[in-house]
This record gives C-alpha cells, sequence and structure tokens, in this order.
C-alpha cells in the first residue's frame, strides 16, 4: 500500500472511530458547532467535517453550513449541528402501576408521538406487554419512520443477566417474571426492527435527565424518584449507570425513615416507598384517594388547588421530613455531586425548597460545609426518554454497523 493509500485509510479508520463519540455528542446538545464538535473530539477541522457529513449522510444529524452570524461576533460562524428531527426513531414502553404508554423517541431525547396510556395493567405481563407493543407498532406504522430498536422501562428491578422483574410489588405480576424475553419476543413479533432492551423506570429516568436533563453536567447523579407507587433511586457515575453486580443497586425505596411507620411490602416498616409516595401523602393529607385518575395526578391536583389547606401542609411537611431524612443517609454513603428528584418528591421540593435542603443539611456528615444541589427533574416522561436512551444506545457506539452501512 503506498503512502498516499495509507494516509487515507488511516483517515478514514479515525473518521469512523469518531463517528459515535460525536453522534453522542450531538445527541447530548454537547456540540452544537462543527468547531464544538472539533475540539472536544480532538481531530482535525477536515475530520471532524467528514465525520459529520457521514453522520448527515446517515440521516441522523443535520449541518448547517450558512448559519447566521451572532451579534458582535467576527469572521465566519462554524457549521451548527443538530439532530435530524426526521431520522430514525426508538420505540420506549413504560409500564407502571396505573397504566402503560408507548412512544417513539428521537435523536436528542426529543418524544416525537406517543400513544395514550392504558389505564388498567393486567397479572399477565405477557398481555400487558403484548399491549404496549401493538401500541408502539401502529406510532411507527403511521411514522413511517425508520426504527433503531425498542426499550421498556419497568418498574421493578431488573436481574441481570437474565432480564427477570424481581419485585414487580405494585402490580399482580409474578416475581421473576423473564420480562426481557417478553418483550423481546412481543417486539420481534410485531416486525419491529432493532435490539430490544429492559431495565428498570426509575434508572432510566436518571439516565434520560443524565444526558439531556436536570442531571447533565453531573458526575455522580443520584436520582430519587416517586412516581405512581412506591418509591426508586438511581445512580449514574461518570455518565453510566451504576447497576450493581446484578442489576439490583439503589433500591432506596426500602430505607428505613420511621421505624414506627406503615407497613411496607418489603416485610419492614416505615421505608421511603410507603412513607413518601402519592398514596402517603393522600393519606397524610386526610384524603381518601379515588379511581378516576392516577395517585400521582391526584396528589398533584392537591397541591395545587390546595396548597393552604391544613392537612396538606401538615402533609407536605410529614413527607419532606421523612424524603430528607432518606436522602441525608444517601448523602452519607454516596457523596453525589448533585441530586435530582421526580414526580411527587419534585413537588414536594417545589412546594417548601427550603425545609427539605434543611433537612438534608441537618442529618448528612457533609451537609453543613456547602451541601449536595437538589433539583427537580426537567423532562415530561422521562422514564419513556431513557428506555429509548437503551435503544438508541447501539447506535450511539457504532452507527455505521447499527444502521447497517459501510464505510465510504
Amino acid at each position: 500500500m503506498n503512502g498516499k493509500a495509507t494516509t487515507t485509510r488511516t483517515r478514514l479508520d479515525r473518521g469512523r472511530n469518531a463517528l459515535g463519540p460525536a453522534l453522542e455528542l450531538v445527541h447530548t446538545g454537547r456540540a452544537p458547532t462543527r468547531a464544538v464538535l472539533t475540539a472536544e473530539l480532538g481531530v482535525t477541522r477536515a475530520t471532524a467535517g467528514a465525520v459529520a457529513a457521514e453522520l448527515e449522510a446517515l440521516g441522523l444529524i443535520r449541518v448547517d453550513s450558512n448559519p447566521g452570524a451572532a451579534a458582535g461576533s467576527q469572521g465566519r460562524p462554524s457549521h451548527r449541528l443538530a439532530v435530524d428531527e426526521k431520522g430514525p426513531v426508538a420505540l420506549a414502553a413504560q409500564v407502571h402501576a396505573d397504566g402503560f404508554r408507548a412512544a417513539l423517541v428521537g435523536l436528542g431525547g426529543t418524544i416525537v408521538a406517543t400513544a395514550p396510556g392504558c389505564v388498567t395493567v393486567s397479572a399477565d405481563p405477557a398481555q400487558v406487554l403484548g399491549a404496549v407493543v401493538d401500541a408502539g407498532a401502529a406510532l411507527l406504522e403511521e411514522s413511517g419512520r425508520r426504527c433503531v430498536g425498542a426499550g421498556l422501562a419497568a418498574p421493578s428491578a431488573v436481574a441481570e443477566p437474565e432480564g427477570t422483574a424481581l419485585n414487580p410489588l405494585h402490580l399482580a405480576w409474578p416475581a421473576g417474571a423473564p420480562v426481557r424475553e417478553i418483550f423481546a419476543e412481543r417486539v420481534r413479533a410485531a416486525g419491529i426492527a432493532g435490539p430490544a432492551f429492559t431495565g428498570n423506570d426509575v434508572n432510566l429516568a436518571a439516565l434520560a435527565e443524565h444526558r439531556h436533563g436536570a442531571g447533565r453536567g453531573a458526575r455522580d447523579l443520584l436520582c430519587v424518584a416517586t412516581g405512581h407507587r412506591g418509591v426508586g433511586g438511581a445512580l449514574v457515575l461518570d455518565g453510566r449507570l451504576h447497576t450493581g453486580s446484578s442489576g439490583l443497586a439503589l433500591e432506596v425505596g426500602h430505607l428505613t425513615v420511621n421505624p414506627e411507620g406503615r407497613p411496607c411490602h418489603c416485610g419492614s416498616r416505615g421505608c421511603l416507598d410507603v412513607e413518601t409516595d402519592p398514596l402517603a401523602f393522600l393519606t397524610a393529607a386526610g384524603r381518601a384517594p379515588g379511581p378516576e385518575v392516577s395517585l400521582l395526578q391526584q396528589s398533584r391536583d392537591l397541591l395545587r388547588k390546595s396548597p393552604d389547606d391544613p392537612g396538606v401542609r401538615v402533609a407536605v411537611g410529614e413527607l419532606i421530613d421523612r424524603l430528607g431524612l432518606g436522602l441525608a443517609g444517601l448523602v452519607n454513603i454516596l457523596n453525589p455531586d448533585r441530586i435530582i428528584l421526580g414526580g411527587l418528591h419534585r413537588e414536594l421540593l417545589d412546594a417548601d425548597p427550603e425545609r427539605l435542603r434543611a433537612v438534608v443539611a441537618d442529618r448528612s456528615l457533609w451537609g453543613r460545609s456547602g451541601g449536595v444541589p437538589i433539583l427537580p427533574c426537567t423532562l415530561d416522561h422521562n422514564s419513556l426518554v431513557g428506555a429509548a436512551e437503551l435503544a438508541w444506545q447501539p447506535v450511539l457506539d457504532d452507527p455505521l454497523a447499527a444502521l447497517g452501512r459501510e464505510s465510504v
């Protein structure tokens, strides 16, 4: 091979190796221009241009070669980069105690379309997962978009490598249900292309928030959330989910925060799971939950419409104190650089942010030396977005291989 051919081959190999990292930079909004992409990748401008052009040819990003110059700027503005809003999508599915939902999610964490959520969940996981996949398949057919794969957010710890739901406590599903296998089978049966993945819903919410929401820029991110029933937690370390040796890490819902408190499904008492979820809030506020809408929505409505009601104020204070105690224990153990709260916990933070931060600071070893930022989650349907992130990951790792294209 002559010198010119060797140089060309080397440039192509370097460019191919940079495709995944480049796509992730655009996907997460960290490379809005070709100049930033060049700097982040540590390559020449020519290589960055070739990489951007290849990603555009794959239908993944758009390159604007004639952007308008910012006011007061000098010189020619750099080409702007953005995800292609008409590009491929991932099928995302979520199941929780009050129903399920399917969505199509593009690069950048953008929800393209959603199917109306079902409000009842059968005791048969195969029936439920079949229904949610069928809803997603209908969305795909209507959209006409290419699908890169599918991801499922499950309200349970998902054991690795089996992909079984060990504790779907708030569903009538049997413990150890093979949800990953069932979901993958339903995806294949529906004729949906690409691999299928399954993960815990709060883990996936944390992943989505780290890439696209309130967790961006955090190194050690702790997420605690309560959605429809129960409490979950997740930890993102250096950009990757920490799931432990078998996928079962961060079961924070079963931290005891009130030894004389409510009985928990796990057999203990006073766990975060039953002391700080929507049912606990409604009970503490003296409200009987109704069947019309989800417990989470009932709690949100009560907070919004009756913030000065004495019972509501008592419930807010009680849950904040319990939540703060649990967060303080987690801070002592994990030393995160940021905490984000989702679901009802986000509403509690908004209701009295100073009280929650004060409880955490008072009970944590390092609280008085500056404290840990506590922020609300910012993404709508973050578990759905996180489920899509699972399906997008092979494309982020190697776009050419995942999309079945050869390097040029």
